[in-house]
């Protein structure tokens, strides 16, 4: 939200009467946008293809290679910068691909449920749907309660058309807008991009779209990027370690050869390509196609992810706050039965409930629909105005007449209804008689007592108007006649109970946070056999100070009676405790917290201001297929893992070991163009990874990036894998005497087959034969380990100066993999088992 602030602009175009028109042809519309361009703040129009993969090599150690192998041209070298040339197209363009890949599914995922608007085009009384980004200065756009103004306009017409202009102006209650001239200041008959239409409708000319509109001016504050999660401020302070790790070893490495007075060129190049092995450049790869590839699968369960980040938020997620109306319940409300004050049955409030839902113009509730089905006529009443609902008064208003007699009907939240009542009505309306105090406390326990059947209670009240009057305030809300209550069933949905109890066991907390009666809710919710721990109202939270409600949030289940800002300062307060949280909501009251929660989540039905706000949008309003994503989200967060720990175990003791190998060594251990050679083989080995399948234990609790965990395990594994390495010295210098040549081969071909194949130990916590690899990961690797074995006997292979080892070579080289892999076993299972009980990269969220 920006700084309050009066919405007047320069221009002042509100001042202009709009001249007639009837719309927009749609050949003029095509020809405005091209003109004015999208509706939106920033453009999405994607960069030409070279241009996004020449941005590849702005990547600094791609940079310093590139000029080293145009150093090596100069001195004559040409098969080194050719190859040096040859490996780094290769790794940009693996990464390229793949990311660019995985970006176009996620795109077209998130234009599915892009946000339309009703437009009038080609002069045809019938409006047309069309994507609020093609909106254009000109059109006649149609709203009605719970769209999002999709522009800056000014109204044509508008009838009972109340407006929330909350995102520009920070006041919260809606503001009513009329067709005609108004003052500068107010804009009255205005309405601004990015508010929500409360109640009635209106037709509204188009003036300005986009950065031009009120909301453009401001957006760079209020669309700005959320705070990074924590798996993403995980992966930053990994990748940041890692390049730490890499200049320290450059520098030791690169003064070390200089101090040995080796040749500068080759030196600089050894060092440099030391770098790249140790780079995990693969990394925002793997987590953009493993992301996209969770986004394809979810969409297959109807779950549409319009940000990609959302669903490891969803897999880390241990707290999900719901409502329970079409969750929890079947949503299919119907009324049960209507009772006026004396226990008695007239029709009296069945026909009063019935007018005002009827005539009321805001967004119907599932309440106002079961009132309409049981249908009764209009009695002749017409309406006059009325005061729409608002979620702080809980209730809605309307104004008739009939023969020159004017009524106020009030429907809404019991307590409130009665609050404003001095006199309640006998014999079916023919009479008032006072409200004492006596009778007030057995309304309310009347009331109570039906809400503890798991009934859903409407309050109904009325009161004569002046005949002349033709406006009605808030102010006109009192000395009421109550008339009764009407009250509802909602069954729980089938399968809710499953559902819950399926969320329960992967350590997800399931809170409701409802504007429904806490009576009604602890009904539902032993019937859905959902513990409760605690119960808030909204009048109990209203007095708590955040300190307080952070400690109590914790340890409720229940949230009752509650308005929209309060529900927002529930989903900040668990997020202060360190929980990852969940909102599903599909109401104009929802956005704040959509917007807030670390998952906002939502129905295709929803109103366009809660699509806006979520990442998710769920095409079957089914608990049972989140479930199905928030497992999804863990085999996301599982793979990602194995990236990150294959990156921290053999790859970082490899290049240790280089590191200190040419320390003792009369020469290079490694050339720079094996390095990368070396390095684009793993990658390619590695890429395969978002398609592994993950074990069902890494699933059953939510889980959060430990950098500390991480540490501990590069050092763990990596000096695990250096010291495999030096024995496979000892084999090449003093078992098989070998020469440079068949030194450098055969550390080239050990080094690549070990940490390619620790990929099926790693990948798992359990024993790496009891879980199944992808049939995709297992061809990628045992490819790759064939490639390493068979390149020295290839002519690719002399040109990378490799030479063929013999045969015993492979003797020694497959019990030193076997040796290896057990090692690494024998060491995840100590590691798990130990380091793990004090800090782990997949504690609880």
């Amino acid at each position: 939200m920006v700084e309050a602030q009066p919405l007047d602009a320069p221009a002042q175009w509100w001042l202009e009467a709009p001249a007639a028109t009837s719309g927009l042809t749609q050949t003029q519309a095509e020809a405005a946008l091209a003109q004015y361009g999208a509706n939106r703040f920033e453009s999405r129009q994607a960069k030409p293809l070279l241009v996004q993969f020449a941005a590849r090599f702005r990547n600094p150690l791609v940079l310093i290679l590139l000029v080293a192998s145009a150093v090596s041209a100069m001195t004559g070298d040409l098969s080194n910068f050719a190859i040096i040339i040859t490996m780094v197209v290769l790794s940009v363009a693996m990464d390229f691909f793949q990311e660019h890949r995985a970006g176009r599914a996620a795109d077209q995922l998130r234009d599915s449920v892009a946000l339309r608007t009703q437009v009038e085009r080609d002069g045809k009384a019938q409006a047309v749907a069309v994507v609020v980004a093609d909106v254009v200065p000109g059109d006649i756009v149609r709203l009605s309660a719970g769209d999002r103004v999709p522009a800056d306009g000014v109204l044509l017409d508008a009838r009972d058309f109340f407006v929330n202009q909350a995102l520009l102006t920070g006041e919260s209650y809606p503001v009513e807008k009329r067709p005609g001239i108004d003052s500068a200041h107010e804009a009255g008959n205005a309405v601004f991009m990015g508010s929500t239409v409360v109640s009635g409708s209106a037709r509204v000319l188009v003036r300005l779209t986009g950065r031009r509109t009120a909301l453009g001016a401001v957006a760079h504050s209020i669309l700005a990027d959320p705070p990074p999660t924590a798996f993403e401020i995980g992966t930053q302070r990994f990748g940041s370690m890692i390049m730490r790790l890499t200049l320290l070893l450059v520098l030791f490495v690169l003064l070390v050869n200089v101090w040995l007075d080796r040749p500068l060129i080759d030196s600089f190049l050894f060092a440099v390509a030391l770098a790249v092995g140790l780079t995990p450049e693969l990394l925002p790869m793997v987590i953009s196609v493993t992301l996209s590839r969770g986004a394809m699968r979810m969409a297959a369960l109807r779950v549409i992810v319009k940000r990609l980040p959302a669903i490891q938020n969803l897999g880390a997620m241990d707290v999900l706050c719901t409502d329970k109306t079409g969750t929890l319940t079947e949503a299919n409300i119907r009324l049960d039965h209507c009772v006026d004050a004396e226990h008695r049955d007239t029709g009296r409030v069945l026909t009063l409930a019935h007018l005002n839902s009827r005539f009321e113009s805001g967004l119907k509730s599932p309440l106002d629909d079961a009132v309409l089905v049981c249908g009764t006529d209009d009695g002749g009443w017409t309406k006059v105005d009325e005061v729409p609902f608002d979620f702080e008064r809980r209730r809605v208003s309307v104004l008739l007449e009939r023969a020159g007699q004017r009524c106020l009907v009030v429907k809404g939240a019991p307590d409130d209804v009665l609050k404003l009542c001095s006199h309640y009505e006998v014999s079916g309306g023919q009479a008032r008689v006072l409200l004492d105090d006596a009778t007030r406390e057995r309304l309310h326990d009347d009331c109570r007592a039906l809400e503890r059947e798991g009934l859903r209670v409407l309050g109904v009240a009325s009161r004569d108007m002046q005949s002349t009057q033709s406006h009605v305030v808030v102010g006109d809300e009192s000395g009421m006649a109550f008339a009764g209550f009407a009250a509802f069933i909602d069954p729980p949905k089938p399968g809710a109970a499953e559902a819950l109890a399926a969320l329960a066991r992967s350590g997800v907390e399931v809170k409701i946070v409802s504007g429904d009666s806490e009576l009604v809710t602890q009904h539902l919710c032993a019937l859905l056999k959902l513990p409760v721990r605690g119960v808030l109202t909204g009048s109990e939270l209203a007095q708590m100070d955040e300190t307080t409600l952070r400690t109590r949030a914790g340890q409720t289940t229940l949230f009752c009676r509650v308005n929209p800002a309060q529900k927002n300062r529930i989903v900040l307060a668990l997020k202060a405790r360190g929980h990852v949280v969940g909102y599903l909501g599909d109401g104009v009251n929802d956005a704040p917290p959509l917007r807030s929660a670390d998952v906002g989540i939502t129905v295709d039905s929803a109103v366009d201001v809660a699509r806006e706000m979520a990442d998710l949008v769920m095409l079957d309003h089914d608990l049972a297929v989140l479930h199905e994503g928030v497992l999804e989200g863990r085999r996301t967060f599982g793979n990602v893992m194995k990236y990150i720990m294959m990156g921290t175990s053999s790859n970082f003791g490899n290049m240790l070991s280089m590191a200190v190998a040419s320390l003792f060594l009369p020469f290079l251990p490694m050339l720079p163009t094996q390095i990368l050679l070396n390095n684009v083989l793993y990658d390619l080995s590695e890429a395969a990874i978002p398609l592994d399948t993950v074990d069902a234990e890494d699933l059953r609790q939510p889980h959060t990036l430990d950098i500390g965990f991480i540490q501990r395990f590069m050092w763990l594994f990596g000096s695990i894998s250096s010291l495999f390495d030096a024995l496979t010295f000892w084999l090449l210098f003093h078992v098989l005497e070998a020469n440079e040549t068949l030194f450098r081969t055969g550390w080239f071909v050990e080094s690549l087959v070990t940490q390619v194949l620790v990929i099926f130990v790693i990948r798992t916590r359990g024993r790496p034969w009891a879980s199944r690899p992808s049939g995709v990961l297992t061809i990628a690797s045992l490819g790759t380990v064939a490639v390493a074995l068979a390149l020295p006997f290839t002519p690719l292979g002399a040109l990378f100066h490799f030479a063929p080892p013999p045969l015993v070579f492979f003797g020694w080289l497959a019990g030193m993999v076997m040796a290896y892999l057990v090692t690494v076993e024998v060491a995840k299972r100590f590691f798990y088992s130990r380091i793990r009980n004090r800090s782990t990269a997949v504690q609880p969220a």
